[in-house]
């Protein structure tokens, strides 16, 4: 079979669609509501939740962590997979790779970039390590980040400094929640010294679901000859933005979280004019210093995760960025405003909608954080993650769209019981 014939099937396969993806369609055009009025209408919710294969014996509220992709995803990646085992060097590399370029291309259309700036990475950790193994600095230079920050990428800095000896890590604190996003930009100006060269930092925390102030972080850092890296493992595809908004110089983020891509999916920004000077974790040839690709260097990997990524994306648009913030945030609201009433309830999480969206941390005073997750988990099938970091002890409740209200009404109700130690 010649190439050209290959290509026809490839394009014939990408070009089936599920029943699910119609369920996932917006809203009419003609329909006027806003995307906080539709975040209540369990009608339009309810056909975007049956476009998933979720195990509706779980509460899985620790989306977070990894979510599940939609059965139009599914699907896709089971195609390419099996197109890919019929000849592999070829079906895989020859046939399958070379459309990376349409993912990488869509990619960059919706973070608002160029796609020669756009690699595709396995996740965010990945993206974010070739910035911060990839830079050259100086003994003395100092790299400012928050200790709220993800403890991979704390640890990439704490290796590299005790590694290399070639910069200090310095890292500021805040409380959670801060009083307003003033108070964050305050903190970051103030810890930049003479020496500062890079400040990390992430667009949502984590642990909080705390928005930091990145575009004015950003433009802070570059009237001062700072660069900046913007770990955007919980933002991209969690709150509508574009690059233009931030004006970073570096971006890393997982596509198997908010996107619901298939796992081991995540992308790189670099801007054009730092791709020559930044290193890749694995080595390219040297006619590719200036190219965004020397960072996909990582030998053989899967066509079928990077190019079912395109089907994530349109599942996500045929929703609406901002219908899904609002519904995220909706979501959010119905447990915090709930539990956050109850007598030695502690809500970590900013009500502020300009500070957080859809991911949330809570305490419970006298109750390890640990024992209310096990607890949750063993008598109710409800999966979220306990929070330990020294400045904050809570669980952390990340739904996402498949998520449903009862589901949400479930999780109170069993909450309340452990707290009256029902």
């Amino acid at each position: 079979m010649e190439r050209r014939d290959f290509l026809a099937v490839a394009v014939g396969l990408a070009s089936l669609r599920s029943d699910s993806i119609e369920r996932a369609r917006a809203a009419e055009p003609g329909d006027s509501r806003s995307p906080e009025e539709l975040a209540r209408d369990e009608d339009f919710w309810r056909e975007i939740q049956l476009a998933f294969t979720v195990d509706r014996n779980i509460i899985n509220l620790n989306n977070g962590g990894v979510c599940p992709s939609p059965r139009i995803v599914q699907d896709a990646m089971r195609r390419y997979l099996e197109f890919s085992n019929l000849a592999p060097v070829y079906t895989m590399e020859s046939v399958l790779g070379p459309e990376i370029e349409s993912v990488r291309q869509r990619l960059a259309v919706s973070f608002g970039c160029d796609s020669e700036e756009i690699a595709v990475t396995r996740n965010a950790s990945e993206a974010l390590e070739i910035c911060q193994l990839g830079l050259d600095l100086k003994p003395g230079d100092e790299v400012l980040t928050t200790d709220q920050d993800y403890p991979r990428m704390i640890t990439t800095w704490r290796q590299r400094e005790w590694r290399q000896r070639d910069m200090v890590l310095k890292m500021l604190s805040f409380p959670a929640p801060v009083s307003s996003m003033d108070e964050i930009y305050d903190r970051f100006e103030r810890a930049i010294t003479p020496r500062t060269r890079v400040i990390l930092l992430c667009h949502v925390i984590c642990f909080t679901g705390q928005i930091l102030p990145v575009g004015r972080i950003c433009q802070l850092a570059r009237s001062r000859g700072i660069e900046t890296i913007v770990d955007g493992a919980h933002a991209y595809a969690h709150i509508p933005f574009r690059h233009a908004d931030l004006d970073c110089d570096y971006y890393g983020t997982s596509l198997h979280k908010w996107l619901l891509a298939p796992h081991g999916t995540g992308f790189l920004y670099v801007r054009k004019s730092k791709i020559g000077k930044l290193w890749p974790l694995m080595a390219a040839p040297e006619d590719m210093k200036e190219n965004i690709r020397k960072f996909e260097e990582v030998g053989t990997r899967p066509a079928a995760n990077y190019n079912a990524i395109s089907e994530a994306l349109t599942f996500h648009e045929s929703i609406g960025p901002e219908r899904k913030e609002a519904r995220l945030r909706y979501l959010k609201s119905l447990w915090t405003k709930r539990l956050g009433r109850l007598p030695g309830v502690t809500i970590y999480t900013s009500s502020d909608p300009k500070q957080s969206c859809g991911l949330g941390t809570f305490s419970v005073e006298g109750k390890k954080p640990s024992a209310i997750v096990e607890e949750l988990w063993k008598r109710h099938r409800i999966l979220s993650t306990p929070i330990e970091i020294r400045q904050l002890s809570g669980i952390r409740i990340t739904p996402n769209v498949y998520n449903t209200v009862e589901e949400i009404n479930i999780f109170c109700d069993a909450t309340e019981r452990i707290i009256r130690g029902a």
